[in-house]
């Protein structure tokens, strides 16, 4: 079996369509297909279930999707940094993160880039969940990662800055005008919750300091993207735990929490970073966008 056959299984898998698949490849279908079925000739079975509308894997496509997916992944980030290691100034880079750090922290380090590194290609890949982003990277999506730190991840992880954390509610809240609020004088408020929600040692970090504060949060509505968390908290509906550079742009107040709460954010990646990959991760570090953002 070869890479390439691999390459054609995982663009008709991602596509769910032989016909936008072989679009995609710039080759026919019918070399597409036969392609496939070589593949599939020598691995010993269906990969590939055809239906009337798209494609599906089989049982055995299932459980050699995963291989020949980070293979070719692996190929392609291989044949990225062979190139940025000898200099290249042009091509791709593939960074993957959640999307409150792709609206919230990424724009402005983004269009520095685009100007100083025109030949360079960004390719983002956003995922709900830090969860998520880590078990995309583990099966090779991206370059590098942007995001807080993962759980059991064995390669490289560096810190290249923090989130302030901040409460958020309406301009017209009489918490509004606190310089500060402790958690303990909002256990009779209600709680916008959001999946993206910090988490510490398998627990949520609301739950955790509002235990210790004395109290369990009453939610008034549970989200799964951090935007519509904010806007939310904005609106009135509850009070919202979330990174201050999120609210950038929204008409709302941001009240820092007492004690003061800041989490790491960090660039991992499955092997260590070079050529422009690394230099992308210098622009992350030197921003001014993570913790100062919301001021």
């Amino acid at each position: 079996m070869s890479l390439r056959q691999m390459e054609y299984l995982v663009e008709v898998v991602e596509r769910e369509s032989f016909t936008r698949a072989a679009e995609a490849l710039h080759v026919t279908q019918s070399a597409l297909s036969h392609q496939i079925k070589a593949l599939e000739r020598e691995v010993g079975g269906p990969l590939l279930e055809r239906m009337t509308r798209g494609v599906r894997l089989t049982a055995m496509g299932r459980a050699y999707f995963p291989h020949a997916e980070l293979a070719v992944r692996s190929a392609q980030q291989a044949r990225r940094a062979a190139l940025a290691a000898g200099g290249a100034r042009s091509g791709e880079l593939h960074v993957a993160t959640v999307h409150a750090q792709a609206i919230g922290v990424l724009p402005e380090v983004c269009a520095r880039w685009a100007r100083e590194h025109p030949g360079v290609r960004l390719v983002l890949h956003e995922y709900a969940t830090t969860e998520e982003l880590a078990e995309q990277m583990a099966r090779g999506v991206a370059d590098m990662a942007l995001g807080p730190p993962p759980r059991d991840w064995s390669g490289p992880v560096t810190v290249v800055g923090q989130e302030r954390m901040v409460l958020v509610v309406p301009h017209g809240d009489p918490l509004a005008a606190r310089e500060s609020v402790r958690l303990a004088e909002l256990a009779d408020r209600p709680w916008v919750r959001c999946s993206l929600e910090p988490v510490i040692g398998g627990r949520r970090w609301l739950d955790l300091e509002c235990e210790r504060a004395g109290f369990t949060p009453r939610t008034a509505v549970r989200t799964q993207h951090s935007s519509t968390a904010v806007r939310m908290a904005a609106a009135g509906v509850g009070v919202l735990l979330t990174a201050a550079h999120e609210l950038r742009g929204l008409d709302c107040a941001a009240v820092p929490t007492d004690p003061p709460w800041r989490r790491d954010i960090t660039v991992f990646s499955r092997v260590q970073l070079n050529g422009v990959a690394a230099e992308f991760a210098a622009y992350l570090r030197a921003s001014g966008d993570f913790g100062d953002a919301g001021n």
